[in-house]
C-alpha cells in the first residue's frame, strides 16, 4: 500500500515560466538516469528482495521518496509550462521547427498531448522505458547498479543547475543534489554492510562459481590500445579489491580463439556466399544415408 500526502517533499517555486527549461528538465524524469528509472528500479528491488529486515525495508524507503521525486520534477515541469503557447500556434510549431524555435523550443507534447503538463518522457520526446532498470534479485549487483545510477543522475542535475538562472528552479535542484549525494553514499554503505554481515563476502557478484570460472583470466588487464599509461593504475598491481584476486598487467595479449566467422549461410536466406566454408548445413540434410536422412528429407523436402 502506498499512502500519497499534497505537501511535496521540497518546495517547487520557479520565479518565471520557462517552457525551453521545461523540456530540458524532462531528462530528469524520463531520461535513462531519470526520477521515474531511479524510481522503478528501487521498487522492485524492494518487491523482489528475499529478505524481510533492513535490506528490504531501506529499500523501499528510498523507492517511496523517489516516486516523490517525480512528483516534485513533474510540478516544476508544470509551473515552467505556465503561460507557453498553446492552441493554433503550438500546433504549427509541431509542424514547424522554425516556427518551434520562435515559440520559445517548447516540446509540443507538453501542450498537445499534455494540457500544459510534463509527460513521462526525456528532453527530446522519448517516452520513458521499463528497460532503463536493474533489479536482478541479487542485492549487490543491484546495489552497484544503483551507485552508478545516482552518480548519473547527479551529473544530469548539476548540468542542468548550470543551464538556469531561475533562483526557484535552482533552490530544488540543490535538494535534489543533496539527496543524490546521500543515497550515493547509502547504496556504497549497504555495499560494505552486506560484507560485514557476511552476506556477500566478497565485491563481486554474484559471490559464486569462483571455482567454475577460468581463473587464470581473472587478474590481468588486456593491453590492447595505443595508450602507454594503462598500467600505472592500481588495477594493474597488488591484490584486487575482492582480497584474493592479484591484479596484473598483460603488456603483449594473443588472441585465443580461432578465426572468427560465420557458419555457412542457409540457402534458402539468399546470402552471398562463394562456398569457401563447405556447404550449408541445411543443404547437406538430404545427403545423409539410412532413416536418419529420409527422416530429415520429410522434414525438410526443399533441401537442395
Amino acid at each position: 500500500m502506498f499512502r500519497h500526502t499534497d505537501h511535496l517533499q521540497f518546495d517547487v517555486k520557479p520565479e518565471k515560466p520557462d517552457p525551453v527549461y521545461a523540456r530540458k528538465l524532462q531528462e530528469l524524469i524520463g531520461g535513462a538516469y531519470g526520477e521515474m528509472t531511479v524510481t522503478m528500479q528501487y521498487l522492485f528491488q524492494g518487491w523482489n528482495c528475499r529478505m524481510p529486515g533492513k535490506y528490504k525495508d531501506m529499500i523501499m524507503d528510498v523507492a517511496t521518496e523517489e516516486i516523490g521525486h517525480v512528483e516534485m520534477i513533474a510540478t516544476m515541469v508544470a509551473r515552467l509550462l505556465e503561460g507557453a503557447p498553446a492552441t493554433e500556434s503550438t500546433k504549427n510549431a509541431a509542424a514547424d521547427p522554425v516556427v518551434a524555435a520562435v515559440l520559445g523550443g517548447m516540446d509540443p507534447q507538453q501542450a498537445i498531448i499534455s494540457g500544459g503538463g510534463p509527460t513521462l518522457s526525456d528532453s527530446n520526446g522519448v517516452p520513458w522505458n521499463g528497460r532503463f532498470i536493474v533489479a536482478s534479485g541479487n542485492l549487490l549487483a543491484d546495489f552497484h547498479a544503483n551507485v552508478a545510477a545516482e552518480a548519473q543522475g547527479r551529473v544530469q542535475t548539476a548540468r542542468l543547475y548550470n543551464m538556469t538562472d531561475d533562483p526557484g528552479v535552482k533552490d530544488m535542484l540543490r535538494f535534489n543534489l543533496a539527496r543524490d549525494t546521500y543515497h550515493q553514499n547509502l547504496w556504497l554503505a549497504a555495499i560494505e554492510e552486506l560484507k560485514a554481515d557476511g552476506i556477500e563476502p566478497s565485491p563481486i557478484a554474484p559471490n559464486a562459481l569462483f571455482d567454475e570460472e577460468h581463473s587464470e583470466h581473472a587478474s590481468s588487464l588486456w593491453h590492447l590500445s595505443d595508450g602507454a599509461a594503462a598500467d600505472q593504475g592500481r588495477w594493474a598491481h597488488g591484490t584486487g579489491p575482492d582480497g584474493t584476486t592479484p591484479m596484473s598487467f598483460l603488456a603483449d595479449p594473443v588472441p585465443l580463439g580461432d578465426v572468427a566467422s560465420a557458419p555457412p549461410p542457409d540457402p534458402k536466406l539468399y546470402a552471398t556466399y562463394d562456398g569457401s566454408q563447405g556447404k550449408p548445413r541445411s543443404a547437406a540434410l538430404g545427403t545423409e544415408k539410412g532413416l536418419v536422412g529420409k527422416v530429415k528429407d520429410a522434414l525438410d523436402p526443399d533441401t537442395p
